[in-house]
């Protein structure tokens, strides 16, 4: 049978990570604004959003796909001005509570009292002068006090924080503080890239105590033991839900600290970076009610989720579509601080991808919000009512019971409690593992079985840019999609032809079905754009891929074509829990002792 061709001029788009950085300007705080009508708090005024930033100094990775991308924001030019431009969008910060009970009183005591006329000035004090000057009619009944207000019923837990502090190890570019080790190293140094896993000491397990870990496009997000959400990286689009422009000096970057094959390598990178940005800092926790307890966050390429014990979400941050910035919701551009979603409710888990988002709530029904230009929210998706799709929805999945959900950067996941495992949106690698019915097929409308998982048993799957991973029950790794660039860590060439798709040029193209990887039982999977990292059942780390920022944590910058054991001083006696990929960076996470 003569082997399959592609036409790859009709791949589709899609959305770009927001990995671009512009001029700063700080932001100006907002103005209380007088209100004399009632005794209620004064809205806060709106916050400029903010524009995105030019490209980190790093030159840009090399293109990976004939498929051409959605146009991200245009490139501004390099500065180290730390002014941010302002926009004409503002976001309003969560109202406060009206303060009835300062309003009801008064009604109550001018139904009471006596109606002589008396000056407005001395409203409050009507019932008491009317008693004394008329003793001789019927007392006045006193004011009847409000009732006081009835506690807000108490949800029940839904979700368990987690307790196990963890040593977070990073590697790749850092010329955006993506890598969350501050604007200098503890030695004093300035840091660039860092080619293999480091330990990030300004994330201390003992003084700090991360429980978990998000990585998003250029930026992180952490929960700490003691319930604090910290974030770090690019806050081009208030990514990181917190003010970052009040430290207007930028700090220079000079060459990388290569003392030996574990730490920083050289770089003439002379871009500057915000403190503020570079360094783990906590996000307000003024923003959410008092006593709400975090069990993770979750971060994309330029917003930030956080999920609660009792099965709220709280998000910041914005969605970028194929023609630039979407907004976060229909009536909010950009949101700077956290804000809860009011569509949410009894949520239990969440992934999200590049900028779209999935949330499975406690009866097995899944959620999906964000840029869906993909079809990657399983829902029609038009221009002219695009930010239609920023209000999370759920949609239908022939009544099953989700058990599992996962994404990719275009494409998202769902497995049900028969073990079925659907696919939706983005495939024009074939990442979806739903087999394509023409060349122009490049997307899969509504969730669709796929058919080539039925015989796993799928405990966790994610997905790249064009590729997909998944871990099975009994620890076989399998990857699928595109394989002309290094994606699968696989030997193409020894693979037999049926599993492959090939080009007009009769080049392999990609994986058509999910294949085991050898020598490897995996506990847990991780993918970014075009790199991969499998956790062994051993605890350790294996990665292969794209590896021009080193986020490979290889300490190469050659892209890796087979999976390599990730092995450095810094992380060979450790069991590894977690790995995440950025844009060009990633991050391990370690069991503290």
């Amino acid at each position: 049978m003569p082997p399959k061709k592609a036409n790859t001029s009709a791949a589709k788009s899609a959305a770009k990570p927001a990995a671009t950085r512009a001029k700063r300007a700080a932001t100006p705080k907002p103005a209380i604004l007088p209100n004399t009508k009632k005794p209620v708090a004064a809205k806060k005024s709106t916050v400029a959003s903010k524009a995105s930033k030019p490209a980190a100094s790093k030159p840009a990775a090399k293109a990976r796909s004939a498929t051409p991308k959605p146009a991200a924001a245009p490139k501004a030019a390099k500065s180290t001005s730390t002014k941010r431009k302002a926009s004409e969008e503002d976001v309003e910060e969560p109202k406060s509570k009206k303060a009835k009970t300062a309003v009801e009183p008064k009604k109550a005591a001018a139904k009471a009292a006596p109606k002589p006329p008396v000056k407005k000035a001395r409203a409050k004090s009507v019932t008491k002068k009317a008693a004394t000057e008329e003793p001789d009619e019927k007392p006045a009944k006193a004011a009847v006090k409000p009732a006081a207000a009835k506690p807000k019923k108490q949800l029940p837990t839904l979700n368990t924080p987690p307790t196990q502090r963890l040593d977070i190890y990073v590697f790749g570019e850092n010329s955006a503080g993506e890598l969350g080790l501050g604007a200098r190293g503890s030695n004093g140094r300035k840091v660039t890239d860092v080619a293999r896993p480091r330990l990030n000491d300004k994330l201390s397990a003992k003084d700090v105590g991360v429980v978990q870990i998000a990585v998003g496009g250029m930026h992180c997000a952490a929960l700490t033991h003691d319930n604090k959400i910290l974030t770090w990286g690019v806050n081009d689009q208030a990514a990181l839900g917190r003010e970052t422009s009040d430290e207007g000096k930028m700090v220079t970057l000079d060459a990388g600290e290569a003392e030996n094959e574990d730490s920083d390598s050289d770089s003439d990178d002379d871009s500057g970076l915000n403190p503020s940005e570079a360094e783990p800092r906590e996000v307000d926790p003024k923003y959410f009610p008092e006593g709400t307890k975090f069990v993770s966050v979750h971060a994309g390429d330029s917003a930030t989720f956080a999920l609660t014990t009792v099965g709220t979400v709280y998000g910041w941050g914005t969605f970028r579509g194929n023609d630039g910035i979407l907004g976060f919701r229909t009536d909010v551009h950009i949101a700077h601080f956290p804000m809860l979603i009011p569509e949410l409710k009894n949520i239990t888990s969440m992934a999200i991808g590049s900028n779209h988002v999935l949330a499975l709530n406690n009866k097995g029904r899944v959620f999906a919000w964000g840029a869906g230009e993909q079809n990657q929210l399983a829902r029609r998706v038009v221009s002219r009512t695009a930010t239609g799709a920023l209000i999370p929805r759920e949609f239908g999945l022939q009544r099953k019971t989700i058990v599992h959900i996962g994404t990719g950067a275009y494409h998202s996941f769902a497995v049900d409690n028969k073990g079925n495992v659907m696919a939706w949106g983005l495939n024009t690698f074939g990442q979806t593992g739903v087999p394509k019915d023409d060349d122009e097929d490049d997307t899969v409308a509504t969730p669709t079985l796929v058919e080539s998982l039925s015989d796993y048993s799928v405990q966790q799957i994610t997905g790249g840019a064009h590729h997909s991973m998944a871990c099975t029950k009994d620890g076989k790794a399998l990857i699928w999609g595109r394989a002309d660039g290094g994606q699968t860590g696989l030997d193409i060439s020894s693979l037999p032809t049926e599993t492959l798709y090939y080009d007009e040029y009769n080049k392999p193209r990609y994986l058509v079905k999910p294949t085991a990887i050898p020598n490897v039982n995996c506990s847990y999977v991780a993918a970014g754009s075009d790199t991969c990292v499998i956790l062994g059942d051993d605890g350790k780390a294996y990665s292969w891929g794209f590896s021009t920022n080193y986020q490979t944590g290889l300490g190469t910058d050659e892209d890796v074509k087979t999976v390599q054991h990730v092995d450095n001083t810094a992380v060979r006696e450790k069991k590894l829990v977690f790995a995440g990929v950025g844009g060009q960076f990633g991050v391990l996470a370690g069991v503290a002792a």
